[in-house]
């Protein structure tokens, strides 16, 4: 008797299954998935060049930067609340800090220009620590209140 539970005179599933053929000169090639419009906008922002939408790292509430754009009464800049009514602190935390710091070290590890001294540095991420401590980061941070409403916030503006 088999393990499959048959007698000794069935025939075995797995022997009696084709064998299929690879061939090896065969590669499988899959399509490019369209790229979507969020993404493409948030590859831009962190290291793209031309418009002022550039060098803005978003924070904040994940759920409403999602829903940022689908509210159509108001437009994006009009969400934006005005530099002399902000609501948050102008201290940076942790989260933003990290992603600043890695921002900007892949921007310099892919030959941006360096706003500092590089007094033997060759370490970007060094070099990124350094261009914070003395404020040259040309970043801006997005932070996202919970109604979909903004506020950018320079880094040079931001207590470290």
């Amino acid at each position: 008797m088999s393990d499959y539970g048959g007698g000794d005179d069935d025939r075995d599933p797995l022997v009696d299954e084709p064998a299929y053929d690879d061939d090896p000169d065969e590669y499988y090639e899959p399509e490019p998935e369209p790229a979507d419009d969020d993404e493409a906008g948030r590859t831009e922002q962190i290291g793209g060049e031309g418009d002022d939408e550039n060098n803005i790292v978003p924070s904040g509430d994940p759920s409403a930067a999602a829903n940022h754009g689908k509210d159509t009464s108001k437009s994006a800049k009009d969400k934006k609340i005005p530099d002399d009514q902000r609501k948050t602190t102008p201290y940076m935390t942790k989260y933003e800090r990290a992603r600043i710091l890695g921002t900007r070290a892949l921007q310099i590890s892919m030959n941006a220009p360096v706003l500092v001294d590089l007094e033997g540095e060759t370490d970007p991420l060094q070099i990124a620590t350094k261009e914070l401590r003395e404020k040259k980061v040309p970043l801006i941070v997005r932070r996202y209140m919970p109604d979909g409403y903004y506020e950018d916030w320079p880094v040079d503006q931001l207590i470290q």
